[in-house]
């Protein structure tokens, strides 16, 4: 059995007051470490510490049977953008902790076509995830997706809880 890559942090992350984000560093990880990704042929577009923004081509390979992008598909784009803004806020902590997915929902609201950008963001300022982990918690936060067509209709939104596991003492 092969081990899955790691998800390094951004070379460029600064100290442990705040995330300089590295956009190409980020987009590469997940693309490494998450082969279902590059499957997809996710697009990375816009990525800060309070927004990441990816796009799903419009591919004949993932559509349902209405011809319409399939809900798995659409589902890995609201879950990679949410882990995208993850590591986009919290990249530079993965020494000490490991962020875990512990939850998702989704409610489809409109047929989607064509190609679909997902929209994340954090439901709780960063700053106090980071003051959780720092007295010793394991922190639980939200992350909001919506999911829109190119004519910017709501085709779903997505909610994803996620956790900053500590790491243990090696």
């Amino acid at each position: 059995m092969t081990e899955s890559p790691q998800i390094a942090a951004p070379e460029t992350a600064a100290p442990e007051t705040a995330s300089t984000i590295d956009f190409d560093a980020v987009a590469e990880g997940l693309r490494a470490s998450v082969p279902f990704v590059r499957t997809l042929g996710l697009e990375f577009l816009e990525l800060a510490a309070d927004r990441a923004v990816l796009r799903l081509p419009d591919d004949p390979a993932h559509h349902n049977h209405i011809a319409a992008p399939h809900a798995g598909a659409m589902f890995t784009l609201a879950e990679s953008a949410s882990g995208a803004i993850v590591i986009a806020a919290f990249g530079n902590r993965l020494h000490r902790a490991t962020p875990l997915a512990v939850d998702a929902g989704i409610r489809y609201v409109k047929i989607a076509r064509g190609p679909i950008t997902a929209e994340a963001r954090l439901e709780r300022p960063a700053a106090e995830v980071v003051a959780e982990l720092d007295e010793g918690k394991r922190p639980v936060f939200t992350v909001s997706v919506t999911l829109r067509d190119e004519a910017g209709d709501t085709t779903a939104e997505t909610t994803v809880t996620w956790t900053l596991r500590p790491n243990r003492a090696q």
